[in-house]
C-alpha cells in the first residue's frame, strides 16, 4: 500500500488558522495570561464560551453527535495559535476525552456524552499515576464489577482541569485488561480532588483519590474498544501538544526577536551581534522542522493512514525544539530574563511541561527503533 508522504494544507484549515490567529491575538495577550494564572480555574469563561460558540470544542466530532465531522487535523489550527499565545482553556482535555469515546465508545455512550462536550462542557482524562508511566496501559488503579456497578480504587496524577471538568475518562484495570471508565464529577467525594504544583502556571493539574467510587457498569468500556479509546488519546495527545510546541516556539521567538531589536549595549542593538542572529536562525530552523512533523502527522491522520511514527517524531521534535528556544530566550534577555515579570519565564514553564507531557523525545525515540528499524 502507498503510504500517504506528502503535506496537505486544505482551504478549511486554512481559513481555521487565520480565524484562530486572530481569536487568541485580540482575546489572549500576555497581559490577560498573567491575569489568569491568579484564578481558580486558570483560564477566562467568556472567552471558553466564545471558542464553543465557534464549534471548537465539537471540531473533531461526528455530525450525528453535534459536531462538524472534520479531524484532529483540523483541530491542529486551534492548538497552534493557542499556544503561541500561551493560551489555557480546557479545550485539549475535552477533545481527548471525545476522541477516546469517538473512538472506543457505545453508541449509548457517545449519545449521552458527545453532544455535552460539543456543547461546552468540560471533559479530561485521568490516565496517569503516581509512578509516572508514560506507558498507558501499564494500569494500577482497579474497576470490581458486582451486580451492574463498577467500584473503583487507585489514584491517579497529572489530571489537567480536573476541578472544572464535568466528565472524566479513567483508565483502569477491569478483570485483568486495561479499560476505561467514564466519572462525572458530581460523583466525586469531597476532597478527592487535589491541586498539584506544575511548573507550567497556566495549566490547572490535580491528582484524583478514585477509592470508593461507584458507577453503573454501562460507564465501562472495555476490551479491543479500551485499546482503540487508549491508542486515540495517546494519537490525540500528541498531535495537539506536538501543535502547541510548534505555536510556543513561535511566539518565543517573536518575544526575543522584538526584544533584541529594542536593546541597545554598546551604542548597537544587540541584535545586530552575529552570535544572537545565529542563534535566532536556529531557533527558526528548529520551528520549520517541528511544523514540516506536525503537518505531515496530521496529514496522516486525516487521510486515516498509519500516524504512529509520525506522530512520535512530531512529539519528540517539537518538544525539544521548544524547550531550546525558550532558555534561549530567557537567556538573551540578561539578568531580566531570570525575572518572574520577564515573559520568556512564561514560554520556558510551558515549554518545559509540554517537553514531558505524554512522553519525553528519548521516550518517543526508543518507540521509533522500535518502528522503523527492522528486528536484528
Amino acid at each position: 500500500m502507498r503510504l500517504h508522504t506528502s503535506i496537505d494544507f486544505t482551504d478549511e484549515q486554512s481559513m481555521l488558522l487565520d480565524t484562530a490567529s486572530n481569536f487568541f491575538r485580540d482575546r489572549s495577550p500576555v497581559a490577560t495570561v498573567r491575569t489568569q494564572l491568579s484564578t481558580d480555574s486558570g483560564y477566562d469563561d467568556a472567552m471558553w464560551r466564545e471558542m464553543v460558540a465557534l464549534g471548537w470544542t465539537g471540531l473533531a466530532v461526528p455530525v450525528e453527535h453535534g459536531g462538524s465531522g472534520l479531524t484532529l487535523a483540523e483541530a491542529v489550527t486551534i492548538a497552534e495559535p493557542m499556544g503561541r499565545a500561551l493560551c489555557a482553556s480546557p479545550l485539549l482535555s475535552s477533545q481527548l476525552f471525545a476522541q477516546g469515546l469517538v473512538a472506543g465508545g457505545s453508541e449509548a455512550q457517545r449519545f449521552d456524552y458527545l453532544g455535552l462536550v460539543c456543547g461546552g462542557t468540560p471533559a479530561t482524562v485521568a490516565l496517569f499515576e503516581a509512578d509516572g508511566n508514560w506507558d498507558l496501559e501499564q494500569i494500577r488503579c482497579r474497576a470490581d464489577i458486582d451486580h451492574g456497578r463498577v467500584r473503583l480504587s487507585g489514584t491517579k496524577t497529572l489530571v489537567n482541569d480536573a476541578a472544572v471538568a464535568e466528565l472524566i475518562m479513567v483508565s483502569m484495570m477491569a478483570d485483568g485488561a486495561p479499560a476505561l471508565v467514564i466519572v462525572k464529577r458530581s460523583e466525586l467525594p469531597t476532597g478527592a480532588c487535589g491541586r498539584e504544583t506544575v511548573i507550567d502556571e497556566t495549566r490547572r493539574s490535580f491528582h484524583l483519590n478514585l477509592d470508593g467510587i461507584r458507577v453503573a457498569d454501562d460507564r465501562l468500556i472495555v476490551g479491543d474498544a479500551a485499546q482503540l479509546a487508549l491508542t486515540a488519546i495517546r494519537d490525540g495527545a500528541l498531535l495537539l501538544l506536538s501543535a502547541e510546541a510548534a505555536g510556543g516556539i513561535a511566539g518565543v521567538l517573536d518575544l526575543t526577536v522584538d526584544y533584541l531589536n529594542t536593546r541597545t549595549a554598546f551604542g548597537r542593538k544587540i541584535g545586530s551581534y552575529q552570535a544572537l542572529k545565529h542563534t535566532c536562525a536556529e531557533i527558526l530552523i528548529g520551528l520549520e522542522r517541528a511544523r514540516s512533523h506536525l503537518y505531515h502527522s496530521a496529514s496522516l491522520v486525516a487521510a486515516g493512514e498509519d500516524s504512529e511514527a509520525a506522530l512520535r517524531m512530531a512529539k519528540a521534535e517539537s518538544s525539544s525544539a521548544f524547550a531550546f528556544a525558550a532558555d534561549r530566550a530567557v537567556q538573551f534577555h540578561g539578568g531580566f530574563g531570570f525575572t518572574y515579570e520577564c515573559d520568556a519565564q512564561l514560554y520556558l514553564r510551558r515549554a518545559l511541561w509540554l517537553q514531558y507531557a505524554f512522553g519525553d523525545a528519548a521516550h518517543h525515540r526508543r518507540h521509533l527503533a522500535r518502528l522503523l528499524l527492522p528486528t536484528v
